[in-house]
């Protein structure tokens, strides 16, 4: 409603959880309320935002579990044909251990526990690395100096930075002995030693 004066009637009614009044002048100092819906307003906002930049590099800091001095780096980037994996850790007894990625990155439990199990979203067999039937989180094993350093690196196909497969949020598993590649449900990899969430890097 407009008064004699050009000034909005303040009684005009609004709905206050789906529409907003929005105030336009026009020309001879009257002023018209419309209302439009909040929607088509949060779609206008929304074609100005700024999309998020696909993920290509990710990375887990990994520390020791309970009385385990492990620790290291592994990172994660998108390659052509898959993401290259790279970990350097250090203070691993001699020898191969098990290295997986877990459900979650959650690694607050001294026993690993938190982590849960091989993420493995398509609810198939353990194997390696390079198996038709595997895991996504099977990426074999470790294999430590006699000074307990080890490094790894391989170009994975199943992994990913996004999508059903996105490792982000998930944690990086370190076990006490060798993966044996074709036990299940996990390898017969004893006890977890070592954790890192795995975080979207820069």
């Amino acid at each position: 409603m407009v008064s004699g004066n050009g000034d909005a009637d303040q009684s005009a009614a609004t709905t206050p959880s789906t529409q907003l009044a929005v105030v336009v002048r026009f020309p001879g100092n009257i002023h018209h309320m419309k209302t439009l819906p909040l929607l088509v307003i949060a779609l206008a906002i929304g074609t100005f935002a700024v999309r998020a930049e696909p993920v290509t590099k990710a990375e887990a800091e990994v520390h020791g579990l309970g009385d385990n001095k492990v620790s290291g780096t592994v990172t994660f980037t998108k390659v052509e044909g898959g993401v290259r994996v790279v970990a350097e850790i250090k203070g691993l007894t001699p020898g191969k251990h098990g290295f997986h990625v877990h459900e979650k990155g959650d690694c607050t439990k001294p026993d690993g526990s938190s982590a849960g199990g091989h993420f493995n979203p398509a609810k198939a067999m353990h194997g390696g690395p390079d198996d038709a039937q595997r895991h996504v989180g099977d990426l074999g094993n470790l294999e430590a100096d006699a000074d307990g350093n080890a490094k790894y690196e391989r170009v994975d196909k199943m992994i990913a930075l996004e999508g059903e497969n996105s490792i982000l949020g998930r944690g990086i598993m370190i076990h006490a002995k060798e993966d044996d590649l074709k036990s299940q449900p996990a390898g017969e990899a004893g006890a977890r030693i070592a954790c890192g969430e795995v975080k979207a890097g820069k």
